[in-house]
C-alpha cells in the first residue's frame, strides 16, 4: 500500500495511491485505515512529508561498507542525533544553501515513520509499530560538523531534511538497494543488507530511550559515496521498491 500526505484545495489530507488517483482517508492513517470514499487525480495533489512527526531520529555510522570507506571501527552501539521538525521538506521542494556554509552534503537514507506509540519496544515486536517506509536526505553542512564536533548546528536548518514522496507499507526493508543520484551520476550506491544494526534492533534501542509516537520518523543512515552539493544540483535518493525522493539546491534568498 502506497501511503501518501498531499494538499488538495488547500487541506491537508492522508490517502492510498495508485498510479493515477488517491483514494482519500477519513483521518491519519495510525490506527485505521478508514476511507472516505473520494477519490482524487494523483495529478491535482501537492504531496507533502508523508509523516506528522514529534521528532526525526537518525542513525549515524550504520552500514559496514561506509565504515569500511571511512577507515573507521564498527560502533558497539547506535550513533542517534535528532533533526527538528522545521528541517523537513517534500519531494520535489527546494533545499536552501544557508549563508556561511563552505560545504554542503547530500546523505541518502532509508526512514520509516512510526504507526504505534511504543516505550521499550521489544524486537519481535517492532514490525507493530512501524507505518511504512520511505526515502529520507540527510542534508549535512559539513565543515560545521567539523568545526562543532557534536552534530546539532550541521543537521538542523531549515529544509535539511527532505522526506517522500509517500510511504510504502508492504515492504522488506532488509534487503533494498539503495542509490543517491546527484544530477543523474550515481554518487551512493548500496543494499539495507549492508546495515551494522537491523531496523528491529534500531526501533527497540531508541524506544527505551525516548517514547515514539504515531508519526515520528527514524532514519536507518547512509551508505557509502558521500559528497558535496552545489546551487543548481539535483539530487535524487532511490530506495528499490519505493520511489525517487527528488530535490533541488537553491541558493539562500
Amino acid at each position: 500500500m502506497r501511503l501518501v500526505r498531499f494538499i488538495y484545495k488547500e487541506n491537508k489530507r492522508w490517502g492510498v495511491a495508485d498510479k493515477s488517483f488517491v483514494r482519500v482517508l477519513l483521518k491519519s492513517p495510525f490506527n485505521k485505515i478508514k476511507f472516505s470514499g473520494e477519490r482524487v487525480p494523483l495529478n491535482k495533489v501537492k504531496l507533502i512529508a508523508p509523516a506528522e512527526a514529534t521528532k526525526i531520529v537518525l542513525v549515524g555510522l550504520n552500514y559496514r561498507d561506509h565504515a569500511k570507506e571511512l577507515s573507521m571501527p564498527i560502533p558497539n552501539e547506535p550513533i542517534i542525533f535528532l533533526k527538528p521538525t522545521t528541517s523537513l521538506i517534500a519531494h520535489k521542494e527546494n533545499i536552501v544553501y544557508p549563508q556561511g556554509v563552505e560545504r554542503l552534503d547530500y546523505e541518502g537514507e532509508l526512514a520509516l515513520v512510526i504507526g504505534r506509540e511504543g516505550k521499550n519496544i521489544n524486537e519481535e515486536k517492532v514490525k507493530e509499530h512501524i507505518l511504512g517506509y520511505t526515502c529520507l536526505h540527510d542534508v549535512t553542512a559539513r565543515c560545521l560538523q567539523r568545526r562543532d564536533i557534536q552534530w546539532t548546528r550541521a543537521k538542523s536548518f531549515d529544509t535539511f531534511c527532505p522526506l517522500g514522496p509517500w510511504l510504502e507499507t508492504d515492504i522488506n526493508p532488509n534487503n533494498l538497494q539503495i542509490r543517491t543520484f546527484l544530477n543523474g551520476n550515481i554518487k551512493q550506491d548500496s543494499n539495507t543488507s549492508n546495515f551494522i544494526f537491523s531496523i528491529n534492533y534500531l526501533v527497540s534501542f531508541i524506544s527505551k530511550i525516548m517514547t515514539l509516537l504515531p508519526g515520528d520518523i527514524i532514519s536507518t543512515g547512509t551508505p557509502p559515496g558521500v559528497g558535496s552539493m552545489e546551487i543548481g544540483d539535483r539530487v535524487e535518493v532511490e530506495l528499490e521498491g519505493i520511489g525517487k525522493l527528488i530535490n533541488r539546491v537553491v541558493a539562500y534568498k
